[in-house]
């Protein structure tokens, strides 16, 4: 069974950083996403972890785990979003006791991604893929983005909508002043192996490839056993890469089909990546064929997800119908126990 937190008018938004902190320089980019969640009614408490970052995390593994820990387990806190991602959070996992998280929110991608399956995989307490903090610091929101708030508000039970965005951003910059958030230049377009419309349905897993492969075959990776406990449809992996090239992440599939990740499984979706750079001649869309040969699934892939957003919000543990056709998708999550 899943259990699904609910995010209601006036929540408090905890933020901590449980893999990278945020540099002097850009503590700017902080205090205005905190400002304008203000602005919308939340409340925000900031972490110690927040503010350093030194050796590539923000404190060392045992801080940060405690840090995470309590933010999960004060009554005051509704939601919890780190700043953004960053690389070793994995080494905080052995230091968090999961019976003792309460049932809240947890929101984010890259890095944190890592947090969210252990987190689902571990105690069937839903997680949310999606923005991070830092993303949220303009005065206007796109329409993709923003909707991390109507799917953390959907009750238990209930279901809700989310279109392919129209435009997305290719480059990061963070030193231009905009009131905008993202710099959005090229066309949305999902794809499908087979190239043809795509009806599917399951429950939503997955995260960052890069880092989320990292659990395989440790206590916080147990796809069989959260399959057989928590749910009894088929499962619909989602990804993104952000830095494997062609032949790195074909291993890392490869890995998690022995692993048997892909036991029961629906379809595999992938965002959009500019890692995506073929080996000698070997491409992404050789690695989805080959892919699709063995599992005989469909593999939709170009979508709304990762570090070339705007990005939709996936609720790991939701049960999910996914259309695609002409390059347009829709996702529909209902938030079934």
């Amino acid at each position: 069974m899943i259990k699904y937190p609910l995010l209601e008018k006036g929540a408090t938004i905890g933020i901590t950083a449980p893999s990278s902190g945020v540099e002097a320089e850009l503590h700017h980019l902080v205090k205005s996403a905190c400002n304008r969640q203000s602005i919308k009614g939340f409340k925000t408490i900031c972490g110690d972890t927040v503010w350093t970052q030194e050796k590539a995390k923000s404190a060392p593994a045992k801080q940060r785990a405690a840090e995470f820990t309590q933010m999960m387990k004060d009554n005051e806190i509704d939601l919890v979003i780190p700043p953004w991602g960053g690389e070793l959070l994995i080494e905080i996992l052995e230091f968090i006791d999961f019976n003792q998280l309460e049932k809240k929110w947890i929101l984010g991608y890259s890095d944190t991604s890592v947090l969210l399956l252990a987190v689902t995989l571990m105690t069937g307490i839903a997680t949310a893929h999606g923005t991070n903090l830092v993303d949220l610091h303009g005065e206007y929101s796109d329409e993709t983005t923003a909707m991390w708030e109507p799917v953390l508000s959907t009750k238990t039970g209930a279901s809700i909508l989310q279109h392919s965005s129209k435009i997305y951003q290719k480059e990061w910059d963070f030193n231009t002043c905009s009131p905008y958030v993202f710099h959005f230049t090229e066309h949305t377009y999902w794809k499908t192996t087979p190239n043809e419309p795509i009806n599917v349905a399951g429950r939503l897993l997955g995260g960052c490839i890069d880092v989320i492969r990292h659990l395989i075959g440790t206590p916080f990776g147990d796809v069989q056993h959260f399959s057989e406990k928590h749910i009894g449809e088929p499962i619909i992996w989602y990804f993104e890469n952000c830095h494997l090239k062609t032949t790195d992440l074909r291993r890392t599939l490869v890995q998690m089909k022995l692993a048997r990740w892909f036991e029961n499984c629906s379809a595999i979706l992938f965002g959009r990546s500019d890692a995506n750079m073929p080996v000698e001649d070997y491409t992404i869309e050789d690695v989805y064929q080959d892919l699709r040969n063995e599992l005989q699934i469909p593999i939709i892939y170009d979508i709304d997800c990762g570090h070339l957003p705007p990005q939709l919000t996936f609720i790991n543990g939701a049960y999910a119908r996914v259309c695609v056709q002409q390059g347009k998708g829709t996702v529909l999550q209902t938030f079934s126990p």
